[in-house]
């Protein structure tokens, strides 16, 4: 959370929907995979446009914040990893 508070390109948006991904972190264990679903991160964060949650989810991915791997199924949860500040995930 400190490397998102000191870095300057991130908006409030970011902020919100970095917050809602450690809300949603079920396992403590690093480089779980934190399985959450765009609806729920969007109420969450109080993101209201798909079109700002996907450019939040880009550049948090472009910046070397999380890793995301979607599912196109409607009832299965996408995976997020957080990523260290290596651009790495937790567990590597």
């Amino acid at each position: 959370m400190k490397r998102a508070a000191d870095d300057y390109r991130l908006l409030p948006s970011h902020l919100s929907l970095v917050m809602a991904i450690f809300y949603f972190r079920t396992d403590d264990t690093p480089g779980a995979a934190i399985r959450v679903s765009r609806s729920r991160l969007m109420r969450f964060s109080r993101i209201k446009s798909i079109a700002t949650y996907h450019k939040c989810l880009k550049d948090l991915i472009d910046y070397g914040y999380i890793s995301y791997e979607p599912s196109y199924h409607p009832t299965n949860a996408s995976s997020i990893w957080l990523l260290n500040e290596e651009g790495q995930n937790e567990d590597d």
